[in-house]
């Protein structure tokens, strides 16, 4: 099966600047790969997902906020109700979680980031499973991929979470994120065309775009080990 990213960077703007010799002889279909190619390489130097995408991952919940309100709380539901206390309680269950962050979060840029579909089924370490409303968790303000929970959700530490959700850069694209997927792109083509191009050297247009790219990476990505070289002097 064919990739259906959205790529980052449009065959228009690769046709219509500087690089547009290098892809002139590519078919549209080459064309249009080159750059799902150099899009994938972007999120593959950076570790994270950048262009729009939907995706189910899985983790598991561990860990309570002190500050927060413990299961003692009594806070009544459902048929637990009938016995004065809360469903957590009635199971002798003292720690409950109320966060949990997803894998894919905007670094930057975070008004061009927008998630949707964002559903959440946990499945608690004892049996039984319960998909959470949407109504009943927050999408937390910090950028993070923060999930908040409100209080009297029933999710005990060590059950599975199970979000269901999509994001990326589905607003718009950042500006340095097309120029890194133009530079990957050429790379790529001067690659495949004439390796001992010395005026457009792909080692240079590579360091270039994990340059561009270094502000997005995980700690330990190429980009960010590039990054941190450059700020050396390296």
């Amino acid at each position: 099966m064919p990739d259906a990213v959205t790529p980052l960077a449009s065959v228009a703007s690769m046709t219509e600047g500087p690089f547009a010799d290098l892809v002139s002889g590519y078919s549209s279909s080459a064309q249009s790969d080159l750059m799902i190619e150099a899009t994938r390489q972007c999120e593959d130097l950076t570790q994270r997902r950048l262009a729009p995408f939907t995706l189910t991952e899985t983790q598991r919940a561990g860990g309570i906020d002190p500050d927060e309100y413990a299961a003692t709380s009594n806070i009544a539901t459902s048929l637990q109700g009938t016995l004065g206390m809360s469903e957590a309680a009635s199971l002798s269950v003292t720690n409950l979680v109320r966060h949990h962050w997803l894998r894919e979060y905007p670094v930057r840029y975070q008004d061009l980031w927008a998630y949707s579909g964002v559903s959440v089924t946990v499945y608690r370490s004892y049996g039984g499973n319960q998909p959470i409303a949407a109504g009943q968790i927050i999408l937390g303000p910090d950028e993070e991929g923060h999930i908040w929970f409100q209080l009297g959700q029933f999710v005990p530490v060590a059950s599975f979470i199970q979000v269901q959700y999509s994001g990326g850069y589905t607003v718009a694209v950042p500006g340095s994120l097309v120029r890194a997927c133009k530079y990957l792109a050429a790379s790529i083509a001067i690659t495949e065309l004439n390796p001992e191009d010395n005026e457009r050297d792909p080692d240079r247009l590579y360091a270039l775009a994990l340059q561009w790219l270094g502000p997005f990476g995980r700690d330990g990505s190429a980009a960010q080990t590039a990054l941190a070289g450059r700020r050396r002097g390296g």
